[in-house]
């Protein structure tokens, strides 16, 4: 589908109310019921688990000294704590929910829901085993991991929706200038420079985050991009199209915000560390594999 199908010239109230509502109604026409039961499938499990005793949950989490392959897989459904629980939750819907409107919106359905379904049965497992990559005596456990991969997976979604709704001349092969863009930001923000000094993790983040830009604006240039240009026309059509646009709007702020809570600045929490390393594997992970994938054209529908 092109831009022309979704754009409106009048400017009226009574035009952008009915995008929206085409916007609402090809949403729900294209939404499947058996779709919402997977994806509503994830929460419950999470919480099915939580009310096991908490005994049962910490022999279920991973003991890197002690590594088994069923608690591999069984780690990144334990929670330990409510707000553990809640914050996995939240994050899980709020992308898993944006991410599959913009895949079924796009002509994308069958590439989110196999991605979905490796990362839900195939990450937990491949996530823990490079963990044992930073020896330590501790355990790990959560869904956070899994919630990044679906971070890696936003920024494809982002791509093919604004090919098949607005810039239909648009190559997916432009994409991983937003890879080397958003790892850049993720550094910066797990490591913040240092205050009265450059020195240690300070610099290294700073050097990352320059780096990431530099690699995001060389590869956006070598694929032809003018970075300008399309930024004028990206915001032009999301203002431009109510509800579709919309939606866009939010997968960006989703894709830009989503790491400030995947890489905090102080990974130290009441008894536990959050696991930058696998949050970066998830988020690298989910984008490497999808894309090779889609620049190959396995998923045109």
């Amino acid at each position: 589908m092109t831009a022309s199908s979704n754009v409106r010239s009048d400017g009226t109230a009574a035009g952008r109310d009915a995008d929206d509502a085409g916007f609402r109604h090809e949403l729900l026409a294209r939404v499947r019921f058996v779709d919402l039961l997977v994806l509503a499938a994830v929460p419950a499990v999470l919480g099915a688990v939580f009310s096991l005793p908490e005994s049962t949950r910490r022999s279920l989490a991973f003991a890197y000294t002690d590594p088994t392959v069923r608690t591999a897989f069984t780690a990144h459904y334990v929670h330990l704590d409510v707000d553990h629980l809640a914050g996995n939750v939240a994050g899980y819907g709020v992308l898993a929910g944006v991410g599959y409107a913009l895949a079924v919106l796009a002509g994308y359905r069958r590439f989110f829901m196999a991605a979905l379904a490796t990362f839900l049965a195939a990450f937990p497992v491949i996530l823990s085993a490079l963990n044992l990559a930073v020896p330590r005596n501790a355990i790990g456990f959560g869904f956070s991991g899994i919630n990044m991969a679906l971070a890696g997976l936003l920024p494809l979604l982002l791509g093919v929706y604004a090919r098949e709704r607005f810039f239909p001349e648009a190559s997916l092969r432009a994409l991983p200038a937003a890879f080397f863009l958003l790892v850049g930001w993720m550094a910066l923000l797990a490591l913040p420079v240092s205050e009265g000094s450059l020195d240690g993790p300070g610099l290294a983040g700073l050097a990352t985050a320059i780096a990431g830009l530099l690699l995001g604006l060389l590869y956006a240039s070598s694929a032809g991009i003018r970075i300008r240009q399309a930024l004028r026309d990206t915001v032009r059509v999301a203002v431009s199209n109510t509800g579709y646009g919309d939606l866009f709007a939010v997968g960006v702020a989703l894709a830009v915000g989503y790491p400030t809570v995947g890489f905090p600045g102080d990974p130290t929490g009441t008894g536990s560390v959050v696991n930058l390393y696998v949050h970066l594997l998830g988020f690298c992970l989910a984008f490497i594999g999808p894309f090779a994938l889609l620049a190959a054209g396995a998923f045109e529908e």
